[in-house]
């Protein structure tokens, strides 16, 4: 296959048309968009989906018998059938819709971790973590007088499977992994790391927003307890996402979050609560943008992720490959196993004035610590510029993005 055109079963030219952002120009220069680790673009299909919604069938959900209401609940909860299908879990019940990652962590943080720790005990993460992973169980370690203790990485950025489970001790209340690093694209092997946390009876939490818009995941087959996702990493509009947990688990989980729609009955002399998992979502849910999550799963399943996976591990072998042409650049993070996400530093320039530069030849990335400061304190550098691709991205855009890197790089010498 020549490596500037794409496989038969996969025309990207056909998918980047149902992407309307990408037509953009930014500065007088076609926009070369890889920044999708932050935020995906949105296909013309979930955007007509949120716009109908609104158009048609706008109302809160549960709250009424009229048509608009029943329809409202209908796509709200037909959101959580999706996500049940897409991650394979075992039942919709065990489901909870949510903001994204964020709130499910935080969600397991204090409806679960918090009332199981005591003094002395641990949470245990790994160095490569997003913020995300680490704060919310710092924070209730501090509360109930654990700690929180992280598991070292290689310089290829790959997790030393052995020194996690090593300190998997009867200390560890909770094991926390991210399926795959947002910095370094890492592919860490959660099954892996569930089996042993199962050995020890140690529940595992896995972060799932970097993997899900890249690679099939089955939660049942990844043996792990708890899996977040965040919507808008995968096509969906911001502020909606979810966390699969055990049945047993969400059983045993007091609420959150209080207020309405989460309850049976309200007295003042006590509160019933809902069965899970509606009793995690109090309040008024994003309804539009779960309507578009619904669309963001039927377009990731109509193009399937064998032609997605196939398409970008291309993408990622012709990036690494041109990025390595230049002279003085530094990957950060080359796992043997990597989805397609380059973060990278070139001598004698900063990671943010090379990202500035390249905005003004229409190249979005990112630079910055990407909410990983102990990632970047283990590698010594305070940022790094990062790269991350996405099925609807092409190789002439790569190309584009290198030449633009080359030409911004002069003008800082």
């Amino acid at each position: 296959m020549n490596a500037q055109t794409s496989t038969p079963a996969f025309d990207v030219q056909r998918v980047r048309a149902d992407f309307p952002l990408l037509a953009r120009t930014v500065h007088g220069k076609p926009l070369v968009y890889f920044d999708n680790a932050n935020t995906s673009q949105k296909p013309r299909q979930v955007i007509e989906a949120v716009d109908r919604h609104y158009r048609e069938h706008n109302a809160n959900v549960s709250r009424a018998v009229h048509l608009l209401g029943e329809e409202a609940t209908a796509a709200y909860e037909g959101a959580r059938d999706a996500l049940a299908r897409f991650i394979n879990a075992p039942s919709r019940d065990e489901l909870v819709l949510t903001s994204g990652t964020t709130q499910s962590a935080n969600l397991v943080a204090y409806s679960f971790a918090l009332p199981r720790l005591q003094p002395g005990d641990a949470i245990l993460t790994t160095t490569m973590e997003h913020h995300a992973n680490i704060v919310p169980w710092q924070i209730v370690a501090a509360r109930a007088g654990a700690t929180v203790q992280a598991a070292p990485i290689s310089a290829s950025g790959e997790l030393i499977v052995e020194e996690f489970v090593k300190r998997l001790t009867p200390e560890v209340k909770l094991a926390c992994v991210g399926h795959v690093s947002n910095v370094l694209g890492t592919v860490n092997p959660v099954r892996e790391l569930a089996k042993e946390c199962r050995r020890r009876g140690i529940p595992l939490f896995v972060d799932g927003s970097q993997a899900v818009p890249h690679r099939p995941v089955d939660v049942q087959a990844l043996g792990c307890d708890f899996y977040a996702l965040t919507g808008h990493k995968m096509l969906a509009p911001t502020g909606t996402g979810a966390l699969w947990a055990r049945k047993e688990h969400l059983d045993a989980m007091p609420p959150f979050f209080g207020g309405g729609e989460m309850i049976r009955e309200v007295k003042f002399s006590g509160t019933t609560f809902a069965e899970p998992p509606h009793r995690f979502e109090a309040g008024t849910p994003n309804i539009a943008g779960f309507a578009g999550v619904s669309a963001a799963i039927a377009y990731y399943e109509s193009l399937g992720f064998d032609a997605i996976r196939d398409h970008e591990r291309a993408l990622l072998d012709h990036a690494t490959a041109r990025l390595r042409e230049v002279l003085g650049l530094r990957i950060v993070g080359e796992a043997a196993e990597k989805e397609p996400v380059i973060s990278f530093l070139i001598e004698g320039a900063q990671a943010t004035d090379l990202a500035t530069l390249l905005d003004l030849e229409g190249v979005a990335v990112r630079s910055g610590h990407h909410c990983a400061h102990p990632l970047m304190q283990f590698y010594g550098v305070p940022a790094t510029l990062r790269a991350s691709l996405a099925f609807y991205n092409t190789h002439e855009e790569v190309d584009a993005f290198v030449a633009a890197l080359l030409k911004v790089r002069r003008l800082l010498r």
